[in-house]
């Protein structure tokens, strides 16, 4: 059974720091690559970050370069994003995502299959 589960997250002020984990299990075939994704009310997901599942190759978005990090612990099959100099506009439900599918954006909702329940992060 494939599960994704989210931890993490909760509020701070602007210039603060939060860190929030994906503990994923469960599934039938590769996964290629895992990203962050941030949903506020009235939009869609919008790609935060991601990282390869086998290199450390990774990809962000402009608003997350240089404040957020993006990495994985491959034995506890967790993925982390630590989020640095928090601004208002970082607000959202947070999503962890898991593909599985060659030649796909990273940042891009379309290009993953499953996904956790969503954490809530308020800076203000």
């Amino acid at each position: 059974q494939v599960q994704l589960v989210e931890s993490g997250g909760g509020s701070a002020q602007p210039g603060g720091s939060l860190r929030i984990s994906c503990t994923f299990s469960g599934f039938p075939s590769s996964i290629l690559y895992m990203g962050w994704f941030r949903q506020v009310p009235g939009k869609g997901r919008e790609g935060v970050a991601a990282i390869s599942a086998r290199t450390e190759t990774t990809a962000y978005a402009d608003s997350a370069k240089d404040r957020f990090t993006i990495s994985r612990d491959d034995a506890a099959n967790v993925l982390s994003l630590q989020l640095h100099r928090l601004k208002p506009e970082d607000t959202g439900v947070y999503y962890c995502g898991i593909g599985q599918a060659f030649g796909q954006d990273w940042l891009s909702s379309t290009s993953y299959t499953y996904w956790g329940q969503g954490t809530q992060v308020t800076v203000s």
